[in-house]
């Protein structure tokens, strides 16, 4: 356990230092293929009805999150059996592997330069790597919001989440949260192609994110002074407006970040050609401005940092415990 809580510090420095040079292999692209295959030769082999997309659903969640979990455990049980070194070593790139914070605030950070120089169409191009909404129409403040949002959100279901399942489980259970997060993001559409075949993998990912996206928005909210932003108003808009979401996750993190920026975030937005209304989060006390996405980078890695120390700290308590 003491070599696990050291992992999970190495593997954030390594974030912080290397984040995601493109042309590394990567275990979350590596799932990703998995899943598309596993998509393919499921629709292929269930009929083509509401119950057999169903459980063609249901199948792929249960193959595509125990192979990552498996193979993960398997991996480093061997290398325990080599050396401790050599586990500690992996487990650590494991760790790296599974955290996304640095990823976050560079693709984030693209889409504030080309606002920067005035680059509007470069801008949504930046943006639209990063949002799943329709961005050709959006104006400045549309980008900056749709880039704020982005990292409101995911600093729970990309870096805090995966952070509170390693601590729980080391990397074997942080890939297992890694293989659900990313079928929700690949299937869990309430389209008509995937209505049924992704609903397995959405409700799980509500699941599994349920506690850390709670935690998530109250560390932020809490500790945002320490960004030099407003904890009152972070507190405040969070317990007000953490629920004004269609998933019971998304709104936490988002809903802390507006109050400590003290901005609106969310609203009606274009997906997929259609228009969505969704309510706001947070009260416009000032209009959302380029500048807020290096703001949004900087609550996210004080929130990450806190969580870091929390959770490690709690790992070290529950191994003093057992150990008595």
């Amino acid at each position: 356990m003491k070599l696990s809580i050291l992992a999970i510090f190495i593997g954030f420095i390594l974030d912080c230092l290397l984040g995601d040079p493109y042309t590394w292999p990567h275990p979350v692209r590596w799932i990703g293929a998995l899943i598309s295959k596993l998509e393919t030769f499921l629709r292929r082999l269930l009929p083509k009805t509401k119950t057999g997309q169903l459980w063609g659903g249901g199948l792929l969640v249960f193959f595509v999150a125990g192979i990552s979990f498996g193979l993960c455990w398997v991996l480093l049980f061997f290398c325990r059996r080599v050396h401790w070194a050599l586990a500690l070593a992996v487990e650590s790139v494991c760790c790296y592997y599974l955290l996304a914070a640095r990823c976050l605030k560079d693709e984030s950070m693209k889409v504030y330069a080309q606002l920067q120089k005035g680059d509007l169409p470069a801008a949504r191009q930046a943006v639209s790597m990063i949002v799943g909404r329709d961005t050709a129409a959006l104006d400045d403040i549309g980008i900056a919001k749709a880039a704020v949002e982005t990292v409101a959100e995911n600093t729970s279901d990309g870096v805090i989440a995966p952070l509170f399942y390693i601590a729980l489980g080391g990397a074997p259970l942080g890939f297992f949260y890694k293989a659900v997060n990313t079928m929700d993001s690949m299937v869990g559409y309430k389209n008509d192609k995937y209505l049924y075949f992704g609903r397995a993998a959405a409700k799980l990912d509500d699941i599994v994110n349920y506690i850390p996206a709670r935690l998530s928005g109250w560390i932020m909210a809490a500790f945002a002074f320490a960004a030099g932003f407003n904890s009152k108003s972070a507190l405040h808009i969070f317990l007000r407006d953490r629920r004004c979401h269609a998933s019971p996750n998304s709104a936490q993190t988002e809903a802390a970040c507006a109050g400590a920026l003290q901005v609106q975030l969310a609203g009606d937005a274009v997906y997929f050609g259609k228009l969505l209304h969704k309510p706001t989060i947070g009260d416009p006390v000032r209009p959302v401005e380029y500048q807020d996405i290096p703001r949004a980078n900087r609550l996210m890695y004080v929130t990450t940092v806190v969580s870091l120390f929390l959770f490690a700290a709690a790992k070290w308590m529950a191994f003093l415990l057992l150990t008595k």
